[in-house]
């Protein structure tokens, strides 16, 4: 028996809920996003939208959570959007940005510039004294993960000093150095 996807939905004021044939659409005041689906039926009654299978085959109840959370996921980011927040932890890592174009100085002999997705919203924070922070805001919890996952590609944090592009709040795995 799923626990995820016997859960119902919430629907808050200003958000809508479409389905048809095997898509669903999800309006709200941050936007609007589109998700296919197959394997399970959604329904939405009395402001809750309900996520049922079929029967109980393997197939089915995989899909029946998975479908769940990611409704769940498209009512959050139309109602209070999503946000990641990555750490430049380094001696002489910036972080600016002009418009959708991030420019990263990560150590490298040139400038990183990345062009940002039309629906992420992109704040350099740089205070004296702390590190840089890049905070991704968007609508859509895939894109902003996607996009955070890229730019910490570029430099990952190394285990020895912690330097690189990191979450904020995340807990690096440190090593001791040599012994000697």
């Amino acid at each position: 028996m799923s626990r995820i996807g016997n859960n119902p939905i919430a629907i808050p004021e200003g958000v809508t809920i479409e389905v048809r044939d095997n898509e669903i659409t999800v309006k709200g005041k941050l936007g609007e996003l589109t998700q296919d689906f197959s394997g399970v039926e959604v329904k939405i009654e009395d402001g809750q939208a309900w996520v049922t299978r079929p029967s109980d085959s393997k197939e089915h109840k995989a899909k029946h959570g998975l479908y769940r959370a990611l409704i769940l996921n498209m009512v959050k980011g139309v109602s209070q959007g999503w946000t990641k927040e990555l750490e430049l932890v380094g001696v002489g890592y910036r972080a600016s940005n002009q418009g959708q174009k991030l420019d990263l100085a990560l150590g490298f002999s040139h400038n990183i510039v990345f062009n940002l997705a039309p629906e992420v919203k992109v704040e350099t924070i740089s205070e004296k004294g702390k590190n840089p922070i890049v905070k991704l805001t968007s609508h859509d919890k895939q894109l902003v993960g996607h996009i955070a996952a890229k730019i910490r590609s570029f430099r990952k944090p190394e285990p020895y000093k912690g330097k690189g592009v990191k979450f904020v709040g995340e807990q690096l795995r440190r090593k001791a150095g040599k012994s000697a």
